[in-house]
């Protein structure tokens, strides 16, 4: 026995070493499972709404994606070809991260004062960069300002993307302060998108607080569809819809279109079909006001920004004229179509 007892006691010294470092190998894969897995599991998604980042990537970007990631949010990152250039690794790093990355010119031009060829070549340009450091071809472009006409929207339609406005501007670029921010954040809805910007300390602070808020009412960052525009699953995918249907008097559907779009007015075209008289519901964006209308009688809400057009025999087709006031990105969303 007495033999025996030291090889014993040293299996039992090993063993006890052994159990320790298991135990505090498990001790820490508990707590980075808890820090990874609850953001993205805490909110029930009854809708996707769109986070915005512009003029990226700058030398806050690895800022940015810290606090988008520690509040388990994912962004579009509309990139400026020249940063992407002068900076590749931070660019890969955003789709390291999750984000996905488009298209904002290539040195933040007034684009829409720009010939044909010129928007081809700028766009092109950018797109070649943003692939060349991420190896992904982007689908959505956003022009800078807000500024864009039928022949930019063709162009970027011709590289294979859709153009992104916003529903949204969180006033980040014009000095709002953090409590601003996550007010005007505070009023997106379903499918929207908000514009923020890359390398704005206001920004990054408001992340923690919005996405609370988001929270709060059930919705989730997602992916922008390059085939509407419009914020959905991460996966690509359209929720089903959580507005409340019509009233009683049958279905129909209304198709909103720009149709024109000058410095301080647009014109949109909306087209009804199912029905030949119709009551449809559209909300426009504050400060944003309607001018004039046509093949319609409208009537409105205390708020000035949701109209119900009626038909008034004109046909299936109305349109109106809205002056921006400033807001140069917002555009009318079709709430209901009601037919009778």
């Amino acid at each position: 026995m007495s033999k025996l007892f030291p090889r014993t006691a040293l299996w039992s010294r090993r063993l006890r070493a052994a159990l320790a470092v298991l135990a505090t190998a498990v001790a820490m894969c508990g707590v980075v499972l808890a820090a990874t897995s609850t953001p993205s599991s805490a909110a029930t998604c009854n809708g996707y709404v769109g986070l915005t980042f512009d003029d990226g990537p700058t030398g806050s970007t690895s800022a940015l994606l810290n606090v988008l990631r520690s509040n388990g949010a994912r962004a579009t990152m509309f990139n400026v070809g020249q940063n992407v250039q002068n900076n590749r690794s931070a660019a890969q790093a955003q789709v390291a991260a999750g984000m996905w990355v488009g298209n904002h010119s290539w040195n933040h031009a007034h684009m829409t004062s720009m010939s044909q060829a010129q928007m081809q070549s700028d766009l092109s340009q950018t797109s070649s960069a943003i692939q060349s450091a991420t190896g992904i071809r982007p689908q959505l472009f956003r022009p800078p300002y807000g500024e864009t006409n039928s022949t930019l929207q063709s162009v970027a339609s011709s590289l294979g993307m859709r153009q992104v406005i916003w529903d949204v501007d969180s006033q980040d670029w014009n000095g709002a302060s953090v409590s601003q921010i996550v007010a005007n954040a505070s009023r997106l809805q379903a499918g929207q998108v908000i514009l923020m910007h890359d390398g704005i300390q206001n920004t990054r602070d408001a992340i923690p607080q919005i996405m609370a808020n988001l929270t709060s009412r059930n919705l989730c960052p997602g992916m922008i569809s390059p085939s509407t525009g419009r914020a959905v699953a991460p996966d690509g995918t359209t929720p089903p819809p959580t507005t409340t249907p019509p009233p009683a008097g049958g279905t129909c559907t209304a198709t909103a279109t720009t149709t024109n779009v000058w410095g301080d007015r647009y014109n949109t075209s909306v087209t009804v079909s199912g029905a030949s008289t119709w009551t449809v519901v559209v909300a426009i964006t504050a400060p944003q006001r309607v001018s004039t209308i046509w093949n319609g009688t409208a009537t409105w809400d205390s708020s000035g920004t949701v109209m119900t057009m009626r038909s008034n025999g004109s046909g299936n087709t109305f349109g109106f004229t809205t002056m921006t006031n400033g807001n140069s990105g917002a555009r009318p969303q079709v709430r209901s179509c009601t037919a009778g």
